[in-house]
């Protein structure tokens, strides 16, 4: 089946945000990590069934969903006993770029804008990643909201995003997998806001009414 190519004003932007896990990376291995993994070697540590260690696990993460804690590995490590950046080793063959990615951001950074990965994802994480996936030759800057104090949710994020990398939002593109994130990109007045509708490879694509989307970055005519 032929995907639509979404039409972008390139003329109209100098600027291109982009989150990385959903984005430019597959979800699955952090979903993998996070709803099946994780519960497995919690499970042992607590010598319990696995079924109890997930529910026990799915009530902590939705206590902390839309925080900087739901990304932080420091903070997951101590509430959980687990050496979490040491168990994301174990999987980390799962690690990989959605398709097309490289070809995109291989033409965008010939196009010379300014390019950054935007990602709510601990420093200690990102690294992990960038180590893995040839990804940061391709930006100008790498940002985590962990060094910024607060998630991409959050409008404060994106005022100390505007004081740390100083940028138009008339004229920038900022393309995500999550919802809430993209509301408050558009809720800060980014112009260009794109959705990503299928982040996990390995799960159904999502219903997203209230933005534009696309499922990879083919369709971003160019």
């Amino acid at each position: 089946m032929t995907q639509t190519q979404l039409e972008l004003d390139w003329q109209q932007i100098d600027t291109v945000f982009l989150d990385m896990d959903g984005t430019l990376l597959d979800l699955y291995f952090d979903n993998h990590f996070w709803l099946e993994h994780i519960p497995k070697r919690y499970a042992e540590k607590q010598a319990q069934p696995l079924e109890l260690a997930r529910e026990q696990l799915m009530a902590l993460y939705h206590s902390r969903r839309g925080t900087l804690d739901w990304y932080c590995i420091d903070y997951w490590s101590g509430q959980l006993g687990l050496d979490i950046l040491a168990l994301k080793e174990e999987v980390e063959h799962l690690i990989r770029f959605h398709p097309h990615v490289e070809e995109f951001l291989h033409w965008l950074q010939l196009s010379g804008r300014d390019i950054a990965l935007v990602t709510n994802a601990h420093p200690g994480t990102l690294h992990f990643k960038l180590e893995r996936v040839p990804l940061a030759n391709y930006f100008s800057h790498l940002i985590s909201s962990h060094n910024l104090g607060h998630p991409k949710e959050s409008q404060e994020f994106w005022h100390q995003l505007m004081l740390h990398l100083p940028f138009d939002p008339a004229r920038t593109l900022f393309v995500d997998d999550s919802e809430s994130v993209l509301q408050a990109a558009r809720d800060f007045g980014v112009a260009h806001v794109v959705a990503i509708s299928h982040p996990d490879s390995q799960a159904e694509g999502k219903n997203l009414d209230d933005f534009v989307a696309i499922a990879n970055f083919a369709q971003l005519a160019r």
